[in-house]
């Protein structure tokens, strides 16, 4: 067998080892967490969207709503910042809004680490050197998300997306699983400057 293929077997049983305990253990703080997104930002609770997995291929990605669906008079949803509540930054801010992923990390759609799934119209957008960030499954926290999460550029994530492909190892997982749950006790990059949230890509030819 192919010894990449080998290690992406291991890291797959490392996911399911690490994720099904995981679930057991945070199943009453995200039930905590639906019950105070029913109060304060009403139904649904869980944010469902397609994005683009493995080699492209598109999965539904499960977050904890954050937002509202306040729109304006001509029933436009208002811009993230006017929609995107105290409560709904708390749950950014500390990474509970990622909570829901483990699930697709359980069906296989995702790893623990890998690059971000981002929004499936970039897909066209992407050089093919930006493309190759989906030769590995998209993950819940990855290398880009150690080095600064948000507050980079989109040059920056992809450079740093493209290098995990190159560069990936369980060493390097464990590595950045760790200082994963240190950027999220110090709360950093969790928006670009000036941005209630990422910026849209747009490519390099819009």
């Amino acid at each position: 067998m192919n010894p990449r293929k080998q290690l992406q077997m291991v890291k797959r049983l490392v996911d399911l080892v690490v994720v099904i305990p995981a679930i057991f253990l945070l199943w009453p703080v995200m039930l905590l967490i639906l019950l105070l997104i029913r109060v304060k930002l009403d139904c649904p609770t869980i944010f469902c969207q397609v994005r683009p997995g493995l080699h492209g291929k598109p999965f539904t990605m499960y977050k904890f709503r954050t937002m509202t669906d306040r729109r304006d008079e001509q029933g436009h949803l208002l811009p993230d910042a006017e929609r995107l509540t105290p409560f709904g930054k708390f749950l950014r801010a500390a990474s509970l809004d990622e909570l829901p992923e483990l699930w697709n990390v359980l069906k296989g759609d995702m790893s623990l680490v890998g690059p971000r799934p981002l929004l499936v119209q970039y897909l066209e957008r992407y050089t093919p050197e930006q493309m190759r960030r989906h030769e590995v499954k998209p993950g819940v926290t990855g290398w880009a998300q150690i080095n600064g999460r948000n507050a980079l550029s989109w040059e920056e994530k992809f450079a740093y997306d493209i290098w995990y492909v190159d560069n990936w190892s369980l060493w390097l997982d464990i590595k950045i699983l760790f200082l994963t749950f240190v950027h999220v006790i110090k709360r950093e990059g969790i928006n670009q400057p000036g941005q209630a949230t990422m910026e849209e890509f747009r490519g390099y030819n819009l």
